[in-house]
């Protein structure tokens, strides 16, 4: 899943808010695009991508659940592989702290932005609805303690959970999803994507929905415009957990996406790990 998640992630940012005619133009998974404003090289993920893998790495360590777990490794994730993509703020935040600690002294938590959502798809591997709420409502009201913000953030982790544990056929999800947390997250969305979380998580669902193939679900991500690119993380992430859904994502996107030292392989190993926690705690 986070492999999956690192390649919607980094194909999106291509197309984050450009022009309707660019995308169309553009959006056939033929190979990653520049950004006309470009911050990264293509083929680089961004923030939603480097946040799920601090989440994740927070839920391997087998520490308690903590704002203070995660916010030690919301800074090291940063710290150790800097890269823009992160909001104005919130970037300017994680290059002035060097501690969870400090990061819990000065972050204002109010948003209703997606950062919540779109780093909350590994918590969808917990064998529980009740522990998904639970850890991804602690790890969203770090950054975003409103009621917008929390609710995107777990009916994203749900939507993973939804579809790895096989709880219904994928044309359930949304009743499930209002079953669980506030929102019309069966209501289809239509149009640009906007910045709040629960755009983008609706927007994903929708895509997940409508589509029964991994490419699929990224070209409808991208093709809505806007936000796309976190749209697409959480979509492929959950996507990737559904055996409802064809595994067909373009090798080559696979092949080109970054591959330093937290790139690719990074992930893919990293990936590996959390399914096996995954599989180990159903097992139980």
């Amino acid at each position: 899943m986070l492999l999956e998640l690192a390649v919607g992630d980094a194909y999106g940012a291509g197309f984050e808010y450009v022009s309707a005619e660019r995308v169309l133009r553009d959006n056939d998974l033929s190979c990653y695009v520049e950004h006309p404003r470009p911050l990264l090289a293509p083929g680089s993920y961004t923030d939603d991508t480097q946040m799920s893998l601090a989440v994740a790495e927070a839920m391997l360590s087998g520490e308690p659940w903590t704002p203070q777990l995660l916010a030690r490794y919301f800074v090291a994730t940063f710290r150790r592989d800097p890269r823009k993509g992160y909001s104005r703020r919130f970037q300017a935040l994680l290059e002035q702290v060097e501690t969870g600690e400090e990061f819990l002294e000065r972050i204002n938590p109010n948003s209703d932005r997606s950062g919540a959502a779109m780093r909350a798809p590994p918590l969808g591997l917990l064998p529980s609805s009740g522990q998904v709420i639970e850890r991804c409502t602690i790890q969203a009201e770090l950054t975003h303690r409103t009621v917008d913000g929390v609710n995107s953030a777990v009916a994203a982790a749900l939507m993973t959970h939804f579809l790895v544990h096989d709880i219904g056929p994928k044309e359930e999800l949304g009743a499930f999803l209002e079953s669980q947390v506030p929102g019309q997250w069966a209501k289809p969305w239509v149009g640009e994507v906007g910045q709040k979380g629960w755009m983008s998580v609706r927007a994903a669902v929708t895509a997940v929905l409508a589509h029964d193939t991994l490419a699929d679900i990224l070209r409808a991500c991208v093709a809505y415009g806007g936000d796309v690119d976190t749209v697409a993380a959480i979509a492929l992430a959950a996507a990737a957990c559904s055996g409802y859904v064809e595994q067909n994502i373009p090798a080559h996107l696979v092949e080109a996406l970054e591959n330093g030292v937290f790139g690719r392989d990074y992930i893919v190993a990293l990936d590996a790990r959390l399914m096996a926690l995954a599989a180990d705690s159903r097992s139980r």
